[in-house]
């Protein structure tokens, strides 16, 4: 459990740096078009790239700190068991609809692979780049909901983070 806890924050670390990085490109190119009259043909697709691999690698992050949207108006009437079986019957879902995204993503990322396809753009890059995003994010998503799921069957769900009332 401590690798996969590592594992979060290491991918939560590289979501907060590839936003940063696209926040930069964009600002790069606002000043660069705008001032200079010299718009690059990298700045937009790359901080597109950031975007589409930021998000889906923080996501096992977001669920094992509870950070996802979660309304709690019936689950915080339950007692401590009813709270127990609405978390594993939540992770039990959110791991299936993780595993199915997984396996179609992975499909559909190796098939761009296989046949070379590309962007289409001025860099032209290729296809299964911002592709991969998806499988790799869900198949983390998936080992965080295992983790979650372990122990929540043990009875240790965690408190409530951050609540914004």
């Amino acid at each position: 459990m401590r690798l996969v806890a590592a594992i979060e924050t290491a991918t939560a670390w590289v979501a907060a740096i590839l936003l940063t990085l696209s926040g930069g490109m964009l600002s790069y190119e606002v000043v660069a078009r705008y001032f200079f009259n010299a718009p690059t043909i990298w700045a937009a697709e790359l901080s597109q790239m950031c975007l589409i691999w930021a998000c889906p690698v923080a996501m096992g992050w977001a669920l094992s700190h509870r950070r996802h949207i979660r309304v709690t108006a019936v689950t915080d009437l339950l007692p401590p068991r009813g709270k127990q079986v609405t978390e594993i019957l939540s992770l039990l879902i959110i791991l299936t609809f993780s595993v199915v995204v997984t396996i179609y993503g992975y499909d559909i990322f190796h098939d761009s692979f296989a046949r070379g396809r590309t962007t289409g753009t001025m860099l032209d890059l290729p296809a299964w780049m911002p592709e991969a995003a998806v499988p790799a994010g869900f198949a983390l998503l998936t080992l965080s909901c295992l983790t979650g799921l372990w122990r929540a069957v043990q009875g240790d769900i965690p408190e409530e983070e951050g609540m914004m009332e």
